[in-house]
């Protein structure tokens, strides 16, 4: 093939990455980055500088509509999509804000993933539907102020009394918590760990908002307090006793999170290299400057082998062949290049890089949170190396 037959370089996509979609996942793809930009671009600098996303109860519904809610999963109203088209729709969302792919992520991965997996029927039914159309919105309740990385030391707990449990205890940096209609809370019984489906008006629940965040502003997040939360015995998740229940949603989860990371670090090269074109220093735009452009290209590298790796895990997911250590991969390589990718569109765009006018440092601390939740560095490190040599450094 001569070089007059190939197709032109694509700044977008160096690589040809859009040569492995399919036009169904070009067209998922393409309708969540056109919602993105008419409803939370023009906003999102407001309601991350107000620390607030006072929109949540609408967008989650719009986000229904689109079929990004529980969108992997079937039946009950949800949308049954491919693990690729959810990651797709992941990273067009995060390049937003973290918190909005943070929302759905929850919602999806976490809370309707759980009920889905290990729900009765009943619980399905009740929760599912409602959910998938973003009318109920849920939360997942695991990490306590005093236990993140180790769940397995939870304090909450819950005693059978007759036919009822009787949950008491904390959670901390709870997704949606305050808004939630349900939770998915994790406690420790006399049978091992259990998840319970808990409607959040059942007396003795509550939910104070998380304020004086310097990152993920623009998301709700919560403790919530479980004082003698009284629940009929259907409340449980029969599908699951221990912590396998709770580490699968996670895994879950953190599969969104591998894609929704290059989202961030996409729109972060994206205002670089937009400012690096335009932006004139001694007479010319600063992108002619040799180090300037070689900033770009090992940010270009970097965020597209990252959009790659998550492509792959997404095909191993579709083809039910992705493993917990592979999505650890994922996440310990995506997020940490992420977060380098907006330090370094920071200094080309120089002082302006702190400015709300552009994305990249409200990516930056929003990524601060992403690279600790949901697993934090030396946990990912620690599943790799466990992997690797076939040795337990946990403990």
């Amino acid at each position: 093939m001569s070089a007059r037959s190939l197709p032109p370089f694509d700044p977008s996509d160096p690589l040809g990455i859009d040569d492995l979609l399919e036009p169904e996942d070009l067209a998922i793809r393409d309708t969540v980055r056109r919602w993105s930009a008419d409803r939370v671009l023009p906003h999102i600098a407001e309601w991350y500088e107000r620390g607030e996303l006072p929109a949540i109860r609408d967008l989650a519904r719009e986000l229904g509509s689109l079929g990004v809610l529980g969108m992997t999963l079937d039946g009950y109203g949800c949308a049954g999509a491919s693990a690729v088209q959810y990651g797709l729709a992941c990273l067009e969302l995060e390049a937003a804000d973290s918190g909005i792919r943070s929302l759905v992520s929850v919602q999806g991965s976490l809370a309707m993933y759980a009920i889905h997996r290990y729900g009765s029927e009943e619980l399905k039914e009740r929760w599912l539907p409602g959910m998938a159309a973003g009318e109920i919105i849920g939360c997942f309740g695991l990490t306590e102020p005093d236990h993140g990385s180790d769940p397995a030391g939870m304090r909450t707990h819950a005693r059978r009394d007759g036919s009822d449990w009787v949950l008491n205890g904390r959670k901390m940096w709870i997704t949606n918590g305050s808004v939630a209609g349900v939770a998915v809370v994790w406690a420790r019984t006399d049978e091992g760990i259990r998840g319970f489906a808990v409607p959040t008006d059942t007396p003795g629940f509550s939910a104070p908002e998380i304020r004086h965040k310097w990152s993920l502003r623009a998301s709700v997040t919560s403790e919530l307090v479980l004082d003698d939360v009284r629940l009929p015995a259907d409340a449980v998740l029969p599908g699951v006793t221990g912590l396998r229940g709770p580490l699968s949603c996670l895994s879950h989860a953190r599969y969104g999170i591998v894609w929704g990371a290059m989202g961030a670090a996409r729109a972060s090269f994206d205002s670089a290299l937009e400012y690096a074109r335009t932006r004139e220093q001694f007479g010319r735009p600063i992108g002619g400057f040799q180090l300037t452009q070689a900033k770009l290209a090992d940010m270009a590298v970097e965020l597209h082998k990252g959009v790659l790796l998550a492509h792959h895990l997404g095909r191993r997911m579709d083809a039910r062949r992705l493993r917990p250590e592979q999505v650890s991969f994922g996440k310990l390589n995506n997020v940490r290049e992420a977060i380098e990718i907006c330090r370094t569109a920071r200094t080309i765009l120089g002082a302006n890089g702190i400015s709300l006018e552009y994305p990249v440092m409200r990516h930056a601390t929003n990524l601060e949170s992403v690279l600790t939740y949901e697993g934090t560095v030396e946990m990912h490190q620690l599943v790799l190396g466990k992997a690797l040599t076939g040795l337990d450094a946990f403990r």
